[in-house]
């Protein structure tokens, strides 16, 4: 698939069937996001897979809305600001930074292998951590829900224009 026809497919699904995601997708997913980029190839992440009913439902807990319930795996992308790099003029860590690049890299992965993906923020964290005994260091950024898409969105997503967005100089 072409990298922009592919960028333009992606959507946020929030319609899942309840079939299984194969392994073998789910690894894929993991070898693009394990190839992200991060500042000074630090790759500050971890991954947790949540396949599981029993853990898919703490995940569940985290963000409590009905489409998300529906998805048949969670992968929940977390930071470790105690292994990323660190801007020396403002001691800005990169961390979070990181794993959204990573994040997305597994919402592309997601989509160019027929599936949909919604990456979520809005969820408890200090829950989340609880529940999966995290670090202080090391901490969720996003939950992105995985799935074969039920339905599709009835209204596409609007971008705003290049001229809006872009200063040349």
């Amino acid at each position: 698939m072409e990298f922009l026809e592919l960028i333009k497919k992606r959507f946020s699904a929030r319609s899942y069937k309840s079939d299984a995601v194969e392994q073998e997708k789910l690894n894929k997913i993991v070898e693009c996001a394990r190839f992200a980029p991060s500042a000074v190839n630090y790759q500050p992440w971890h991954f947790l897979i949540v396949k599981s009913k029993e853990q898919r439902l703490k995940v569940q807990q985290c963000y409590n809305r009905e489409w998300f319930a529906c998805a048949p795996v969670y992968i929940v992308v977390c930071a470790d600001s105690s292994a990323a790099w660190v801007r020396k003029s403002d001691n800005k860590n990169h961390a979070d930074i990181d794993a959204a690049i990573a994040t997305e890299h597994i919402c592309l992965a997601a989509t160019a292998l027929g599936l949909g993906s919604c990456w979520v923020c809005n969820f408890d964290v200090e829950m989340l951590k609880s529940h999966f005994q995290l670090s202080l260091e090391k901490y969720p950024v996003a939950i992105v829900s995985i799935g074969y898409v039920d339905e599709l969105p009835k209204l596409s997503s609007t971008r705003k224009p290049v001229e809006e967005i872009v200063t040349f100089l």
